[in-house]
């Protein structure tokens, strides 16, 4: 029997290095048929602004890019405003802080910012599944003079979003109901800072995640207070985002190493179950979406793998995550009505990737 592995072992040549993005992404050169992809995401736009408004549209594949295109005035190296993908960014910050042993799911978030005393059984794990508890209205332009978010981004809030947000009051109990809020997000970038010497705090982002990713776009505007806007002010560019995607979609690892904990990706892939399905939209995990079923209802892009997951952003802004098809695809906008789907792009997507060489 060991001869006869060892044979095997000989016989079979050596194991495929898996590409990486160095400065630039290797590029894959598969002949693919990305018309009915292109036709959807690249609609002529209408001048009042409705309709679908792709303005980048990057596939990834296995590490290589294998479709790429944009609409002026954005270009591969434009930062663009990811709006709320910032929340599933911050979320992979926080992974290599608990990696490094900064934190823990369930510890109270009022251990690293006291500004929560009224709110002591409020957990990290908590503000990660957007159920804090914290009466909240996440209202944009639709309902501005009732909108939490609005009032935090642009008015009284602005100069110390977390503060503010802590100042609600409990509408539930932490950790028993889903209520999407960008406040519960600046919360964890406060607490973030909590957990870090002073003097870090400003580098953390660059030195846990974007300088060893290799990306060099980032920018990232903070409040009056000196906090990260982590609900909505990153910018980076297409190919940027992607390295986020493609460290998630191998599981945490870049290279060599692991640079997030494998039971932080499954945390942030795990199904927070008490959510009311929204048709259409996905469902949430541990500050990313999930195209997992909630109890009773059926996947919420049932074109797409039930692996899929994705960060998501005001406007149309996506990073969506497929492991199961080695797929990563950042799709920027400037969407500004429903007409758009995230299921028909990813219908559109795997289909054209299964008619390779047709």
């Amino acid at each position: 029997m060991k001869a006869l592995l060892l044979a095997l072992a000989m016989t079979a040549g050596p194991a495929l290095a898996e590409d990486w993005p160095t400065a630039q992404w290797p590029v894959d050169n598969a002949v693919i048929d990305w018309q009915a992809v292109d036709s959807y995401a690249f609609a002529p736009r209408a001048a009042e602004r409705g309709g679908i408004r792709t303005d980048a549209l990057l596939i990834i594949r296995d590490g290589r890019i294998l479709h790429e295109r944009y609409v002026e005035p954005t270009r591969a190296d434009t930062p663009h405003l990811t709006w709320s993908v910032s929340k599933s960014v911050l979320a992979t910050v926080m992974g290599v802080a608990y990696g490094e042993g900064r934190f823990k799911l369930d510890e109270p978030a009022v251990r690293y910012y006291p500004a929560l005393q009224q709110h002591p059984g409020l957990r990290l794990a908590d503000l990660l599944h957007w159920a804090s508890g914290l009466a909240w209205q996440e209202d944009y332009e639709y309902a501005p003079l009732k909108s939490s978010v609005v009032a935090m981004l642009y008015t009284r809030g602005r100069t110390d979003m977390a503060a503010y947000t802590a100042a609600m009051p409990a509408a539930s109990a932490p950790g028993t109901h889903f209520a999407y809020s960008s406040g519960d997000s600046n919360l964890l970038a406060a607490s973030l800072r909590g957990m870090l010497d002073p003097a870090g705090y400003a580098d953390y982002p660059w030195q846990a995640l974007f300088t060893p990713l290799g990306i060099d776009s980032a920018v990232w505007e903070r409040d009056g207070a000196g906090t990260y806007v982590g609900s909505s002010y990153l910018y980076l560019d297409a190919r940027d985002l992607a390295r986020i995607g493609l460290l998630m979609q191998r599981d945490g690892r870049w290279r060599e190493g692991q640079l997030l904990p494998a039971d932080w990706v499954a945390f942030n892939r795990t199904l927070f179950s008490a959510a009311q399905p929204v048709p259409g939209e996905a469902n949430p995990g541990g500050h990313w979406w999930l195209n997992q079923p909630l109890p009773g209802q059926s996947a919420p892009w049932p074109d797409a793998p039930a692996d899929t997951f994705a960060a998501l952003g005001h406007w149309g802004q996506a990073l969506y995550v497929l492991p199961s098809r080695k797929l990563v695809i950042v799709r920027y906008a400037d969407d500004r009505d429903a007409s758009f789907s995230h299921n028909e792009l990813l219908k559109r997507v795997l289909a054209a990737v299964a008619g390779e060489g047709a």
